[in-house]
């Protein structure tokens, strides 16, 4: 068994089941990381909580709606913007976060009456919204306050206005996933059903497990809707609160995030009979498959075809000019979930990238199962990691950029190993055809950024001519890049000449661990 034991983890020894290196010829019963389970005390955990999963991830992307958290300010916070969930109707949801506020004296007396105040309160100062998601947090939890009696009470007396209740506090569940099953089952449990939907189309669908990243979701269903689908609800992405109540006249649900919202589209097929298409929006192969798996669903694979050739014949040269430039790169592909299999092995065959280790914090076996399945010979994989884990692998596996959050990726600069931000975004979407370009040009502009260069040169010490700084690049005069026929390639970019790691520079100083 290739168990890894981080030598930062020595003093927890049950950390060596959850860490794994794939060797030559193994399959997944010999190498596959223990996951989804509760974090070992003391190991520090970077993960997020079940509350933060339904509201955070799952709750939040729904445009017109009043987000509240019955807890202490504090919660409400920490999951406020630190998404780009953009929606079209002014970003309603990023501008405003709501809470009741809970204080000692509420968990000593108890905070309904806090909590009915805050509501009113909140539907007072934006009467044009009419729609309320109230988000149990732990506090409110421990001390039972009955969060549904209270919002059926309001409803009763503002008939005009309808609240969502869910109950997932940040202790239901091992990680931010338990909170992605609780909103699931809570949605499906309380609101759909409750509005009948005005069905424009032969061919009519959800798209589930899409939020709407720097607009991944309008992306996505601008594709759909050439195909002549009707899209009748997102969950949750740019979603409207009414129409995801109607999710049960659906012919079909397709499936982008499987980790997050499998649960509702399972239960979706039990109670309404409604099918699930698993679908994959990140790379031109994975792409094209999907589009083309609704269309021969529907029927409509003409359709589907003729946006796979127009946009194949838009995107791909630009796509390859990148790949010219970044192959070979080494990557430790560090997300949440599922894209460690969603990226895996398409940005290897497409960019020629080469992953080095995958990671998740609230991953379950079959994530791992995917990513390792289509992860090479000694590619590290860790399941819950923490930061003293990170830096040691950076230090082994010598990667030349990471793709993970904000926390992780602020200790890789720390290190000169520059990361783009793989839950949100640097320029996104990522999603679609021009999207995988788009995220293509910002692994180029990392890996060839003279920032990272300079940030290893230390002027009170190094000797190195002041006009040299910028070598990694040089502007093209002419405004046009062409390629070997004299055809357009690209226009108005930088080539590159030196990669990052070059060894014209100083090498890296030693780790801030190290030192330490």
């Amino acid at each position: 068994m290739p168990y890894h034991l981080f030598k930062c983890s020595e003093c927890i020894p049950e950390r060596e089941k959850h860490a794994v290196v794939k060797a030559e010829g193994e399959d997944l019963s010999f190498c596959l990381p223990l996951g989804y389970l509760n974090t070992i005390p003391g190991s520090i955990s970077e993960r997020g909580c079940a509350f933060c999963g339904a509201k955070h991830v799952i709750g939040t992307p729904m445009k017109d709606v009043i987000h509240l958290c019955h807890g202490p300010v504090g919660c409400t916070y920490d999951t406020w913007q630190t998404k780009r969930y953009i929606s079209d109707d002014g970003n309603f949801q990023l501008k405003y976060t709501f809470a009741s506020d809970m204080k000692e004296k509420h968990v000593v007396f108890g905070a309904e009456d806090q909590l009915r105040k805050s509501i009113l309160e909140a539907f007072k100062a934006f009467p044009h919204i009419k729609r309320m998601t109230i988000y149990q947090t732990c506090a409110s939890a421990l001390i039972g306050d009955d969060m549904n009696a209270l919002a059926q009470e309001i409803m009763e007396e503002m008939p005009d206005v309808d609240i969502f209740v869910c109950n997932s506090p940040g202790f239901a569940g091992p990680s931010q996933s338990g909170g992605h099953h609780k909103i699931n089952i809570a949605w499906i449990n309380q609101k759909v059903g409750t509005v009948e939907p005005k069905i424009t189309s032969r061919y009519v669908i959800n798209y589930v497990g899409d939020y709407n990243i720097q607009g991944d979701a309008e992306v996505m269903v601008d594709y759909f809707r050439r195909m002549g689908i009707q899209v009748l609800s997102i969950f949750t992405g740019n979603g409207r609160y009414d129409d995801l109540r109607g999710m049960h006249k659906a012919h079909l649900n397709v499936l982008e995030c499987a980790r997050s919202a499998e649960y509702i589209c399972n239960e979706l097929r039990i109670r309404y009979g409604i099918p699930r298409l698993d679908i994959d929006g990140f790379g031109f192969e994975m792409l094209n498959e999907s589009l083309m798996k609704i269309g021969l669903f529907f029927g409509l694979e003409k359709e589907a075809q003729a946006i796979i050739d127009t946009e194949t014949a838009r995107w791909k040269p630009e796509l390859d000019w990148y790949a010219k430039r970044i192959k070979g790169i080494k990557v430790c592909l560090w997300p949440g979930g599922s894209k460690l299999w969603h990226w895996a092995h398409i940005i290897e065959k497409e960019m020629g990238l080469d992953v080095v280790s995958i990671y998740s914090k609230f991953g379950h076996q079959g994530d791992f199962e995917k990513g390792i399945a289509r992860a090479k010979k000694g590619t590290l994989a860790i399941d819950d990691p923490n930061e003293l884990e990170a830096v040691e692998a950076m230090e082994e596996w010598a990667p030349d950029i990471i793709f993970t959050g904000v926390r992780p990726g602020e200790v890789a600069k720390k290190l000169r190993v520059p990361y783009l931000n793989a839950h949100a975004y640097h320029n996104g979407p990522y999603k679609g055809y021009e999207g995988w370009v788009r995220f293509a040009r910002d692994i180029y502009n990392a890996v060839y950024s003279p920032i990272y260069q300079l940030s290893g040169l230390d002027i009170s010490r190094d000797d190195f001519p002041l006009d040299q700084g910028f070598k990694t690049q040089r502007l093209i005069s002419n405004p046009e890049i062409k390629d070997e026929n004299g055809e357009r390639q690209y226009s108005g970019q930088y080539d590159c000449v030196t990669p990052l790691r070059s060894k014209e520079y100083p090498p890296y100083p030693e780790p801030l661990s190290k030192a330490i």
